[in-house]
Order: structure tokens, then C-alpha cells, then sequence
């Protein structure tokens, strides 16, 4: 199955996402709503609370009086870390008892409100961030909740900034305008990425690239990268992989296909396609089909194999290769990276060459061709580079 995490800032509009994508069929899992349930009257949760901090937290009909623990936890960060000890591990558990009982075909949505705070971005295929500019979640959470401003104001310094949140995002709703406006951007995310992509998931499946053509740096791409290396990371724990961003992305500056390169090192191609692969494919990167190997450098000296995992996600295109440790293939993908980074003349050069390429290919046709003599004369640059420098990979 699917799942994907959603998060926002406090008055965001969070819960308005929420119920859309409940209607339309998701299977939604209230963090909020766990969180309250693990610690309700009668349960062990609730009696270890009471163990480690007094009776005082408990209200008079026997209940968890959150103001009151709330003052015992906010400037104290060891009770804070105590009470997340409690709490946390059976809001993991009642969460994987929900996902569990979820249909094999299903979009399983997270609602969690503090999912960038604690650092469970890399635990889903998927995360979804409701944004909305902060004087409007002011004056919203002073109409909606009867919240005055400096409660207000102090509620939303307690979280992570826009700034970080975006970072997290794989899918960004932006909520400034009406709800009508943010239930479109819902439906069409719904329709045109989360279904297919718990196909695509399901049965294996890499996304069908759309043509894709060649466009300007985007600064985002690294961190686009960092997001995927994290799930990539995750997938494949407690084994500690190098994972590396390659190709026209991983060189700033450098215009590009629109397609994130990243590069998995493994002992052997055996070892690739043992639980590795398995891992991956969960995790929404299923290996392609076919046989895959790089063109070798200088030509004629026998083909780099290698294998090839793609995104089940029809919103964000991935080539992720994975090559042998000290493979001439694996050497040769961080050594002409580093010699783009390190050298604006030929970074302009092969920005050049690629413009003239994709004239040639108005239509987004594969471009430019790794077979192309430019690539050899590139390769002897960035060797001589390399031993002129020291450069090891």
C-alpha cells in the first residue's frame, strides 16, 4: 500500500486536507487522535504518566489535564524526552496496527502535525505539506479557535518554519486562498498522484516518464536529492549504503533533464539483486526490467553493467543505478560530477553541447547521447583532471 504523510502548521488548513482525502478515499490515520487515545482513562499509558509525574497531571473526572503537563514539560527538556518515552512507542504501535488492517490497495494517509519535528519525513513514499502564510493562520486560528495572539503567535514559534517544512515536501498545497482552490489542488493530486502511484507500488512499476526536456538549474534539485537519499536510507536499514547524487542535477548550476540521478553502491550485483531490490521496489523505487550496463570509457573496453531502479511516482522522475564499489561505471559517474563542479569552463561546454542536442530535439527525445565522442573527450579531461589534483572518489 501507499503511504504518505501529511503535515502543516498549526491553522494551516490541515485537517481540510484531510477530510478531502478521506472522501475521496484514502485511508486516514490521525496522529492527534491516537496520541489522545493511547493516553485515555484506564489505559497503561495514562498510568505511567501518573507514575512519572505526579497525580497533578490528572484532572478531577480522572482524565489527562494536558495544560497540567504541559506546564511540567514545555521548559524542561528531560521530561519532555520522559513523556515522549511513554507516548511514543504505542503511537507507533496503534499506527501500524491501523495501517495494517488497510486494504493491500490502499492511500494510506498519515496526519501527523509534528512529522518534520521529529523526523519521520524518510519513513513514507510520499509526504504532503499544507502551507499557508502565517498572518493568515494568525487571524484564522484567532476566528476558528478563539485563540488570542500572543497564544497564537507562541503556538506557531513552537514549530518548525515554513522554510523547513518545504524542505520535507514532496507535494507542497498551498492554502492562502479559498477552500474551493485548495479542494481542486487536493482532488488533482489525489487523481493524479497518489492513485497511480499505490499502483505503480503495488504491481512493481516504474512510472511512465513523460517527455521530459531540458530546463534551466533548479536550486531545489539537491534537495530534492536529500529527500530521496533519506527514503533510499531508510529502505534499505540497518545496511549502511553509500548513496551519492550524480548526473546534470547533482552540478550546480548546470541545466538539465528534469530526472534525479542517484547512484547506490553495493559489494556485487548479486548482493543488488538479493533483499536489496526487494527493499527498494517497497519503497517505491521497483527495479526496471531488462538488462542495464553504462558505455565504457574509452569504447571498446567492455560493457559497465550495472542495474537500474526507477520512481513509482508519476510526479518525480528518478534514475537510480546501482553500481559495484570501485566499478570503473560507479567511478566514472562521480568523477565526471566533480570535474563539472570544479570546472566552470567545461560545465559551460557541456551546458553547450546539450542546448545544441536538444535543438536537434525539439519533440524531448533522450538527449544528449551517452555514445557520443563527447563523452570520450570529456572522460581523458577528467582523468588528467583527477591525477593532476588527486581527486579519489
Amino acid at each position: 500500500m501507499l503511504m504518505a504523510g501529511l503535515t502543516g502548521g498549526i491553522g494551516s488548513g490541515k485537517s481540510a486536507v484531510s477530510a478531502r482525502l478521506a472522501e475521496r478515499g484514502a485511508v486516514l490515520i490521525d496522529a492527534d487522535r491516537i496520541a489522545r487515545e493511547v493516553v485515555a482513562p484506564g489505559t497503561p499509558g495514562l498510568a505511567e504518566i501518573v507514575e512519572a509525574f505526579s497525580p497533578r497531571v490528572l484532572a478531577a473526572d480522572g482524565s489527562l489535564d494536558r495544560a497540567s503537563l504541559g506546564a511540567v514539560v514545555f521548559a524542561d527538556e528531560a521530561a519532555r524526552r520522559r513523556l515522549e518515552a511513554i507516548t511514543h512507542p504505542r503511537v507507533r504501535a496503534r499506527t501500524a496496527e491501523l495501517a495494517a488492517a488497510a486494504a493491500p490497495d490502499a492511500v494510506v494517509v498519515n496526519d501527523v502535525p509534528l512529522l518534520v519535528e521529529v523526523g519521520l519525513v524518510p519513513t513514507y513514499h510520499l509526504v504532503i505539506v499544507v502551507e499557508t502564510a502565517v498572518p493568515i493562520r494568525l487571524e484564522r486560528l484567532a476566528r476558528d479557535r478563539g485563540m488570542d495572539r500572543a497564544e497564537a503567535e507562541r503556538r506557531v514559534a513552537a514549530q518548525a518554519d515554513d522554510a523547513r517544512r518545504r524542505a520535507a515536501a514532496d507535494a507542497l498545497l498551498s492554502n492562502d486562498g479559498s477552500l474551493a482552490e485548495l479542494y481542486t489542488a487536493v482532488d488533482a493530486l489525489w487523481h493524479d498522484r497518489l492513485l497511480p502511484y499505490e499502483r505503480n507500488v503495488r504491481e512493481r512499476r516504474v512510472a511512465r516518464p513523460r517527455q521530459v526536456q531540458l530546463a534551466e538549474y533548479d536550486p531545489t534539485w539537491p534537495q530534492q536529492y536529500a529527500r530521496l537519499a533519506a527514503r533510499i536510507r531508510h529502505a534499505l536499514g540497518p545496511t549502511d549504503l553509500r548513496i551519492d547524487h550524480i548526473g546534470p542535477t547533482a552540478v550546480p548550476g548546470l541545466a538539465g533533464r528534469d530526472v534525479i540521478d542517484v547512484q547506490l553502491t553495493v559489494s556485487s550485483l548479486a548482493e543488488a539483486d538479493g533483499t536489496i531490490a526487494q527493499r527498494l521496489a517497497d519503497a517505491g523505487f521497483p527495479r526496471m526490467p531488462g538488462d542495464w550496463w553504462d558505455d565504457p570509457r574509452p569504447a571498446g573496453s567492455g560493457r559497465w553493467e550495472k542495474r537500474l531502479h526507477g520512481s513509482a511516482d508519476p510526479g518525480r522522475a528518478v534514475n537510480l543505478h546501482v553500481r559495484v564499489a570501485d566499478s570503473p561505471g560507479w567511478r566514472y559517474a562521480l568523477l565526471m560530477r566533480d570535474h563539472l563542479r570544479a570546472d566552470p569552463g567545461q560545465r559551460a561546454a557541456y551546458l553547450l553541447f546539450k542546448q545544441e542536442l536538444a535543438a536537434s530535439a525539439p519533440d524531448g527525445a533522450d538527449f544528449p547521447t551517452i555514445r557520443d565522442p563527447w563523452f570520450d573527450e570529456e572522460y581523458l579531461r577528467a582523468e588528467e583532471w583527477a591525477a593532476q589534483t588527486g581527486w579519489r572518489p
